[in-house]
């Protein structure tokens, strides 16, 4: 698993050494989470990472932020140029050079590769761009997943629903005539990283993985040991203090060889040591070597479990219970609203308690993209708005994952998550509220939230909205996978639809949207909600419709009338007509696109929908207009324009005309057109609807160059063309 900012090593910014700073104040607790005390008075600022993908260099390692690994560096960069298999017969391959960091979790190699990263940064003009391989739990990300985020980094296009094999195409096409550095952290294996590679010699691709990537050609792992010595030591020293590494070199030496010089493992224990101020280097020493041996140490990983254990075997009992529920934050990411929901305490005690975690270093501070959108670098007191985002890496999660489940119940592991989930789901009514006008009833009913679930602005949501989307698809995809909260996920997935609706549209959020109503219909099939089931294979439909699969759409337009049927929903049934008729429109079938329309007709009519029905019938009219059956299609838009003359529609029934006018002209009776144009263009006039003024006054301008009225035709394109240009679209 990923082996985020431990660095070969990170140091916490601004801490040049000593015990843990004192945070500045933060916001109060929301009491209406207060049941549990806090996790102890410690403060401190944790180490800083940044995003899980940018497109822009990663600020993990400001100025003296990084340890060691010189010889490493340089080798890596070395071997950008170095002639390859690709380049023995004198020509440079058309694929990016691929360098591989490989070492243990623990090891440092995440912070080693966002380091050349960001030393390479200005030689790659198209950015930085990254994205993390593994899941949380030690799984593959798919593949995409992927590969749509990086395309959504690039400000690429992306189709809802598209397949892996064309996202991957999508982005090598993209980065085909780009110049950028993609970083693919803690990859599984080859499968992984070859279908990602950019076709483009410009670029570089920096792989992290645990082990080499047998299949892909020329490609030379640089494995990562231990830090040297007195990298091992300097990073200690950042973490605990100079003071007391100075007095006692030798201890610190044998601290570091008993952490194995694995960076992970020597941050906790300067983490340690920072928390005691009166323990000294030697102390250390002992409690490492005393550390007794755990039934959870993974497979060369004693270094880093015995520094674990030393870590966390002194934490306070409650603070112990909120650091193993942290490691039920969905995609890794926790701030103080999910650690307070998780833990059932305030929201101040979860943000005290995330920075002592992240002072010992169990957590990692992740650095957001950006300012904050009000122009600060925090939140408003007391408001939601962006909080810090903390990260547990990788190599430390299986062992407190371990814990979790070894001391707490499933039953309250359950109701931790019940508890976020429903946190998260008000904090997305109350973002989706900021997307809705001043004044809107929810805009008003937010007001009434408590203070902590507001935002301070529009833009303050948005921001969240951003910076939380990984997490929060992440959160739906692991309630609907659980099985055991269905009511939770289906208000979590309902919420996060609308938000992203609020604030984004639904064009730009429809690949999101694609997953989202995928996993409505994942548990409406598994619940046996008919309802359910047909809203989401409806919207499912719309979108495959859009991104042209149309075969795709029918099958689910189809999946969607038989469950409208089966609970006799009529709007679902009425909706999934229409949306059958559209498709055979969409496919040239005439026949049957007027059949469809025809049933939806009936039942709209049945139902008193007159407008509806007006409209209706006029797409039939225009099917039956492309079929070229013009008596038929006449019939049907005579019957709209009665439709829109009962229902006072002035504008209705002057579009149906106009369009009767093209169907008598197709038919071969230019007169009759010329007519019943005249008469449409009266009522577009009465409508106050200029650009059908200008439609009509166009059309009649032609029909009249047919009869041999070349002046009359001049006149009326003259007057069309002049509405035009004052009602532009």
């Amino acid at each position: 698993m990923t082996d985020q900012a431990v660095g070969g090593g990170h140091v916490p910014p601004g801490k040049a050494g000593g015990p843990a700073t004192a945070a500045r104040p933060r916001p109060e607790a929301d009491r209406a989470a207060a049941e549990e005390a806090g996790a102890g008075d410690r403060t401190a600022s944790g180490s800083r990472r940044p995003a899980a993908r940018r497109t822009v260099p990663p600020a993990a390692t400001a100025a003296g932020g990084f340890v060691g690994r010189r010889r490493e560096l340089k080798a890596l960069r070395a071997d950008i140029a170095r002639t390859g298999l690709d380049t023995l017969s004198g020509r440079r391959g058309a694929r990016s050079r691929v360098l591989l960091v490989a070492g243990r979790p623990g090891s440092g190699r995440s912070a080693l590769a966002a380091e050349l990263a960001r030393q390479l940064a200005d030689d790659y003009p198209d950015g930085v761009l990254r994205a993390t391989l593994s899941t949380p739990g030690g799984g593959p990300v798919p593949l995409d997943r992927v590969a749509r985020d990086l395309l959504a980094d690039l400000g690429a296009p992306v189709q809802p629903g598209a397949a892996e094999d064309e996202l991957t195409e999508a982005l090598r096409a993209a980065l085909a005539e780009r110049r950028a550095l993609l970083l693919l952290d803690d990859a599984t294996g080859a499968e992984q990283v070859e279908p990602l590679l950019p076709d483009a010699a410009g670029c570089l691709v920096v792989a992290v993985s645990e082990g080499p990537l047998t299949g892909i050609t020329d490609v030379r792992p640089c494995t990562l040991g231990g830090l040297d010595n007195s990298s091992a030591v300097e990073l200690l020293s950042r973490y605990a203090g100079p003071t007391r590494i100075t007095v006692d070199p030798r201890s610190a030496d044998a601290v570091a060889e008993e952490c194995g010089g694995r960076p992970a493992a020597l941050v906790l224990a300067g983490g340690w040591l920072a928390g005691r101020p009166k323990s000294s280097v030697a102390d250390l020493l002992q409690a490492l070597r005393e550390a007794p041996e755990q039934s959870d140490e993974p497979a060369g990983g004693r270094p880093l479990a015995r520094a674990f254990h030393l870590v966390y075997d002194c934490l306070p009992p409650v603070a112990a219970r909120i650091l193993r529920l942290l490691t039920l934050a969905p995609a890794g990411l926790v701030d103080a609203h999910i650690a307070s929901a998780l833990a059932g305490c305030s929201v101040a005690a979860a943000e005290s308690a995330l920075r002592d975690f992240a002072a010992q270093g169990l957590l990692r501070h992740v650095e957001p993209a950006g300012p904050h959108p009000d122009g600060h670098g925090s939140p408003a007191a007391g408001s939601a708005g962006l909080q810090a985002q903390y990260r547990m890496p990788g190599c430390l999660l299986l062992l407190v994952r371990s814990e979790l489940h070894e001391k707490e119940r499933p039953a309250e592991i359950q109701l931790a998550r019940a508890r976020m989930l429903e946190r998260t789901v008000r904090l997305l009514q109350s973002c989706r509220a900021l997307g809705e006008p001043a004044g809107s009833p929810a805009r008003q009913k937010v007001a009434g939230l408590p203070r902590s679930l507001r935002f301070a602005s529009a833009a303050s949501a948005a921001a969240w909205l951003r910076s939380r989307r990984p997490a929060l698809l992440e959160a739906a995809r692991i309630a609907v996978e659980d099985g055991e909260l269905d009511t939770l996920d289906r208000r979590l997935v309902a919420a996060i639809v609308r938000t992203l609706i609020a604030h984004q549209g639904a064009e730009a959020a429809a690949p999101d949207l694609y997953g989202l109503h995928g996993l409505v219909l994942e548990v409406a099939e598994r619940r046996g909600l008919a309802r359910e089931k047909a809203a989401a294979l409806l919207n499912l439909g719309d979108l495959d419709a859009q991104a042209g699969r149309t075969t795709d759409a029918m099958a689910r337009y189809r999946g969607a009338l038989s469950a409208a049927r089966e609970v006799r929903d009529p709007i679902a049934t009425v909706r999934a007509l229409e949306s059958l008729g559209g498709t055979y429109t969409e496919l040239g079938d005439w026949q049957r696109a007027a059949d469809w329309y025809g049933r939806a007709l009936e039942l709209r009519l049945t139902r008193g929908e007159n407008a509806d029905g007006a409209r209706l019938h006029g797409r039939i009219g225009a099917v039956l207009t492309y079929a070229a059956r013009w008596g038929e299609a006449l019939k049907e838009w005579r019957a709209a324009y009665g439709a829109y003359r009962r229902l006072g529609d002035v504008a209705g029934q002057a579009r149906a005309l106009g369009e009767a006018a093209r169907v008598q002209e197709y038919a071969g009776r230019p007169e009759e057109s010329l007519r019943t144009c005249t008469a449409a263009l009266s009522l577009a006039a009465e409508a106050g609807d200029g650009r059908l003024e200008a439609a009509l006054q166009l059309r009649i301008a032609d029909t009249l160059e047919r009869l041999g009225d070349p002046a009359g035709a001049r006149l009326h394109r003259a007057i069309g063309e002049r509405l035009l240009s004052d009602h532009p679209e």
